[in-house]
């Protein structure tokens, strides 16, 4: 049996179709990859496809590994693009040094079979980074790459099968590569299959892929303030828009020196910070003439809008509505009408500046509580 059968080209489809939904998710914002793991995936598929066809001279299944080396590279350089350079982690040298020695091995001692045995061992090291980012939030990687990727090593597993294939030089790259991107799929959530969710679109597509609407609504772009969120759609006003998350910090766990993308702390109370939370929301800027603010709710921290937003506005906030009490302030570049030039606590903005984001419960809680009780105080005196 040979040629391009059905299987092998249902598998090279699935497999293009993961890498052109995820690099899609990728421009939108709506993936976080890990940059350790597509940087060991970009330096290995092409490794691994030539030294699988050293092994299986002829097999038609390299086909999918050639189009998965193109595409980890590609998405590889879409990753650093938008990042800045770190050195490589113990897990990216290790990876790194294991290709390259199955590379000596092919090419100095002609063992084509255990350089293929070496570079497959490390393909479940490579997936670490990313097991680790998923674990700490799956939103991360919610993208229905995972399963596309998944279904075509499945067919590339039924091409190997079909073909007669025998023996750990064929099926144990297959059978590893299968069992790594099945895992990451079930952990991100088996209705992440849905593909529609990579163009962004709303409506019942969410209740499919069990997404949160909020990250399909905007876009990150540049503005002379650096990364910045745009909307996708308008917003009413009155509007929830997006949910700010992090961990809670105490006070004195918060850095005292800030600048930059480094400064991504939210006051949520006299004594603690919300911490960046490494999504949209980390990225929403400041300004003295906001079209959007902080509500405080029992479900959460959200942006709201506090007029109407056109389609391809930025977004922005005053930061001043949450602090109290700190020492931080900001020179500010805002560059609106009402700039107030340098934002510092709550108590730096005009006072009917102040009484406009009390009456639309823009204002963090304790802050609230403060005001009452000084109003109290008042009445009683």
């Amino acid at each position: 049996m040979t040629g391009f059968e059905p299987w092998i080209l249902f598998a090279i489809a699935c497999n293009f179709a993961g890498y052109a939904t995820y690099l899609a998710g990728l421009r939108r914002d709506l993936v976080e990859p890990n940059r350790a793991s597509w940087l060991i995936w970009s330096a290995s598929t092409g490794l691994e496809a030539a030294t699988y066809w050293a092994v299986n001279p002829g097999a038609v299944q390299t086909v999918v590994f050639v189009v998965s080396a193109v595409a980890c590279i590609a998405v590889t350089i879409g990753i650093w693009r938008r990042s800045t350079w770190a050195m490589p982690s113990v897990t990216e040298a290790l990876c790194v040094v294991t290709c390259l020695a199955a590379l000596a091995l092919w090419l100095i001692f002609s063992e084509a079979f255990w350089a293929h045995m070496l570079v497959v061992a490390a393909v479940p090291v490579s997936f670490l980074p990313t097991w680790a980012s998923v674990v700490a939030d799956r939103d991360r990687e919610r993208s229905p790459a995972w399963g596309l990727w998944t279904v075509g090593d499945l067919a590339t597993l039924i091409v190997a099968a079909r073909h007669g294939g025998e023996g750990a030089g064929e099926y144990a790259y297959l059978v590893v590569e299968f069992l790594c991107h099945a895992s990451v799929w079930a952990m991100v959530g088996v209705a992440t299959i849905n593909p529609l969710r990579s163009l962004a679109r709303r409506g019942g597509v969410y209740a499919l892929g069990g997404y949160r609407q909020t990250a399909a609504m905007f876009t990150v772009g540049e503005t002379h303030l650096g990364k910045s969120v745009f909307v996708a759609r308008a917003f009413a006003e009155g509007e929830p828009m997006l949910e700010f998350t992090g961990r809670r910090l105490a006070t004195g766990k918060v850095p005292s020196l800030m600048r930059g993308g480094a400064d991504r702390y939210v006051q949520v109370t006299p004594d603690h910070y919300m911490g960046p939370s490494g999504r949209l929301d980390d990225l929403v800027n400041h300004s003295c003439d906001p079209n959007a603010g902080l509500r405080f709710t029992d479900h959460g921290v959200f942006l709201v809008a506090i007029r109407d937003i056109a389609a391809g506005e930025e977004v922005t906030w005053d930061y001043s509505t949450t602090l109290t009490g700190s020492n931080w302030h900001m020179i500010c570049g805002c560059r609106s009408a009402t700039c107030r030039r340098v934002i510092g606590n709550f108590e730096t903005i005009d006072p009917e500046r102040q009484q406009f984001y009390r009456a639309r419960n823009l204002v963090a809680p304790y802050l609230r509580r403060r005001d009452a009780v000084e109003v109290g105080r008042r009445i009683r005196g």
